[in-house]
């Protein structure tokens, strides 16, 4: 976990980092906004939360869980 205060750039380049890095696991990176929420978020890997947008909030749908 790293918790910061970073420009779009360096956001991004960490971004890059952690998900070569990341190998099997998942990735969630946050950050202040101006939007109603406060905040922004993207996630990558396999058992990712996805982003869904409801009527401009930002919220996190959790994939179906896999029973094979």
């Amino acid at each position: 976990m790293y918790v910061g205060d970073t420009s779009k750039r360096i956001r991004e380049m960490i971004w890059q980092q952690i998900t070569q890095l990341a190998g099997c696991g998942n990735v969630v990176m946050a950050w202040a906004t101006n939007t109603e929420s406060g905040f922004e978020f993207q996630t990558w890997g396999k058992n990712r939360r996805i982003p869904v947008d409801l009527d401009g909030l930002r919220l996190v749908s959790f994939l179906p869980v896999d029973n094979q």
